[in-house]
């Protein structure tokens, strides 16, 4: 991964994440509204566990996961004080999701059939290697016929963290997969140090941008 584990368990540690703002972002939660999300769920880079826990609440079989342990002791702890304690959540390296024993069934390749990636993808936007071992990783443990969406900051318009043009989207996610809709969404995001300097010219709101991304969805051939 190109962001060292010591850099994502030390923002957990210290709640600086910009992107834990205590609840689902707006476009997931818009997602499962529209029936976009169905039977078993992957949360990919779960973070702080805010989807994972929309969605076992909702009545559905997910999983988070995250590179990070600091992340998933986060995540557990947020599932336990918001009394859903089904909420799952294991340490896995998104890179590798076939291989992580964590998700295996009965001991084969995981398969899930809805990938909900917030926040994870444009992490390797500037990493042609990683990002391409990641959709490689999706495609493995994504059923055929699977949906993959993908929420991530666009560099249409100043904003904060690692932005990606919708280029970079659409020629990842090309061999095995079917394009189905790319258009352009809303991020909110916390304004924390990490990202002060880049929210300077941000309208702020309680402490909190709402930034320009792409919401993209993929079906896995």
């Amino acid at each position: 991964m190109s962001v060292p584990l010591e850099t994502w368990n030390a923002v957990y540690d210290n709640d600086s994440a910009p992107w834990v703002i205590g609840e689902p972002q707006p476009a997931i939660v818009e997602l499962e509204q529209a029936g976009r999300i169905r039977g078993r769920v992957l949360d990919p880079g779960a973070g702080a566990g805010e989807h994972t826990i929309l969605l076992t609440r909702l009545g559905y079989d997910v999983r988070g996961i995250d590179v990070s342990p600091s992340a998933v002791e986060y995540a557990r702890r947020n599932a336990a004080a918001q009394g859903v304690s089904a909420a799952r959540f294991d340490v896995a390296d998104a890179l590798r999701l076939a291989d992580a024993e964590a998700l295996a069934d009965d001991g084969g390749t995981p398969q899930f059939d809805t990938i909900v990636d917030s926040a994870l993808f444009h992490v390797f936007g500037e990493d042609p290697e990683s990002r391409a071992a990641y959709v490689r990783s999706l495609h493995a443990v994504c059923k055929p016929g699977g949906l993959v969406h993908v929420l991530a900051l666009s560099d249409r318009e100043p904003g904060i963290g690692p932005r990606i043009s919708d280029t970079v989207i659409r020629e990842s996610f090309t061999d095995g997969w079917e394009f189905e809709d790319l258009q352009p969404a809303r991020y909110i995001g916390r304004v924390t140090d990490s990202v002060a300097e880049q929210a300077a010219g941000l309208e702020q709101v309680n402490g909190r941008v709402s930034v320009a991304a792409w919401l993209a969805r993929y079906r896995r051939i």
